[in-house]
């Protein structure tokens, strides 16, 4: 594969981070209120109260004005993987297309089924026939996430494949592997829980708006109410999950917790950093300057979350470059100069496998191909030059994760706050809530956000881990086209943006239908 030039690697990179940005900005609420909404809904059927039945008919306007906006980015978004990104498809495109076929077939179609039906068949399809319309929906639209999540975890984590030479490509041979990944089935509870509490974040923040403009104040206070008690649940779930993330990572994928932690040198009974600043001065992974200003500590946590141990070791950014230390099964790690030995040797291997095929010299080409198998799991650290390659951004990796931990603490703190009010019929004159409510829906998004940062920029140099580096990934593009098209990019999401805000916001102060 072609070695392309670093600029256009980072303008390509730049371009999906940007269109990735824009479509998380609608997906997680399409999935937060999508739920509520369906809630709403369902306590209306199961009432005949017509209050819920206006209540739900609002959000699901809201809910709309997002969904389709963040269809068009979403279709966007899958088209750069073969525009900017031809050579990564070329790759693995038999596996990472099967998740995307299977997103657009069966979970895209049953939300197109069926929303037409949700959002015209009030009055003309009976009510549970338009619950379940409503449900379907949803659930379309859950299993949308699922499998373009199950896409992404196979990119953090390969499994369920094999590399055919002949053809250059990664096969499938185990589907259920990469379905059922650990990582996949954490990622989607993760990302899909964070959506519902920026729904509920959404919900409690709108209402809250009507509460301080003293208009549809039981439709306020219904809303508060459902929001607070489903994002409390919603974040607690989300620090669930967060765990499961922090184990995964942990044996997937060393380097990122290393990044996350800003932990350097690893030690036995590590702590997790509850607060600090790093050290700007600290360029390279060995020299001899400490990384951080100060820093508060968790003792023994970041052992617990990464191993189930509060005593066991947890490999630094150093460690992991230089080796020498014992994993978990008991074999020594590798360093950075032998994994990428080992990768250079499967990419040789590779060539010559494909020379003697041509030539007719099948018993060399079937000693090549043993060497190339022998060694593909580092086939990507042969694309790479030094140690310092394969360490992603720290500090935008460290405050990310940590801003994301502190957001969603706060989240749990104000549901349960605006929970305990409501219950207590204060929600109405406690002002002071109301504005807080109201201006922490932005915190919300960023949560969110922050999160794709933590997953993403934390897992570089890799599109694939260990597999393949984004310099390897990219399409022979000039770089001049990818920056035309990002600032087309660009202004089209910004003015979809824009339209969508301008759209909710006149709905929101139209109100609920009387």
């Amino acid at each position: 594969m072609e070695i392309l030039n670093a600029s256009l690697v980072n303008w390509s990179r730049a371009q999906f981070a940007m269109t990735a940005a824009y479509h998380w900005l609608f997906v997680p609420l399409t999935l937060g209120l999508g739920v509520m909404m369906a809630i709403m809904e369902t306590k209306y059927v199961r009432t005949g109260d017509e209050k819920w039945r206006k209540t739900a008919k609002f959000w699901q306007t809201i809910f709309g004005i997002n969904f389709a906006i963040g269809v068009a980015t979403g279709i966007i978004l899958e088209f750069q993987f073969g525009t900017n990104w031809s050579n990564y498809s070329w790759f693995v495109g038999d596996i990472f297309g099967a998740p995307l076929a299977i997103e657009a077939i069966v979970a895209f179609f049953l939300e197109a089924t069926f929303i037409s039906i949700m959002f015209f068949g009030w009055n003309r399809v009976s009510k549970k026939a338009h619950l379940t319309a409503t449900w379907l929906t949803i659930l379309g639209a859950t299993l949308s996430a699922y499998w373009i999540l199950v896409a992404n975890a196979w990119m953090q984590h390969p499994v369920g494949m094999n590399f055919n030479p002949d053809t250059v490509r990664n096969e499938m041979t185990d589907f259920w592997a990469v379905a059922l990944s650990p990582v996949a089935v954490n990622k989607f509870f993760h990302a899909v829980l964070s959506g519902w509490g920026l729904g509920a974040s959404f919900v409690v923040g709108v209402g809250s708006w009507y509460l301080l403009k003293k208009r549809h104040v039981d439709f306020a206070l219904k809303s508060i109410k459902m929001g607070a008690v489903f994002g409390f649940i919603s974040f607690i779930l989300l620090a669930v999950t967060g765990d499961g993330s922090a184990y995964q990572v942990a044996q997937k994928q060393p380097m990122k917790l290393a990044s996350m932690e800003g932990l350097y040198k690893g030690k036995s009974g590590a702590g997790m950093v509850a607060f600090g600043i790093l050290n700007p001065n600290k360029q390279a992974y060995n020299d001899t300057i400490d990384p951080y200003y100060f820093k508060i500590e968790l003792p023994k946590l970041l052992s617990l979350l990464g191993y189930r141990d509060i005593n066991a070791f947890v490999p630094g950014i150093n460690d992991i470059v230089e080796g020498g230390y014992t994993l978990p099964d008991g074999e020594k790690a590798l360093s950075f100069d032998e994994k990428k030995e080992r990768g250079q040797l499967a990419i040789r291997a590779l060539a010559n496998y494909q020379k003697a095929k041509k030539e007719g010299r099948d018993s060399d080409a079937t000693e090549y191909k043993n060497t190339l198998h022998e060694n593909y799991a580092y086939f990507g650290y042969g694309y790479l030059t030094k140690g310092q390659d394969s360490i992603p951004h720290v500090p935008l990796t460290f405050y990310s994760f940590h801003l994301m931990v502190i957001i969603g603490f706060y989240f749990i703190l104000m549901f349960a706050i605006v929970w305990y009010v409501v219950h207590k019929k204060k929600m109405e004159t406690a002002t002071w809530l109301q504005y807080i409510a109201l201006w922490s829906i932005p915190l919300a998004y960023l949560a969110g956000q922050l999160g794709w940062i933590v997953a993403e920029v934390g897992r570089q140099p890799w599109t694939i881990q260990d597999v393949l580096p984004v310099q390897a990934a990219v399409s022979g593009l000039s770089t001049g086209n990818v920056i035309t098209t990002f600032i087309l990019f660009a202004t089209l999401f910004t003015l979809l943006l824009v339209a969508e805000v301008t759209i909710m916001v006149k709905q929101i102060k139209k109100g609920p239908e009387l």
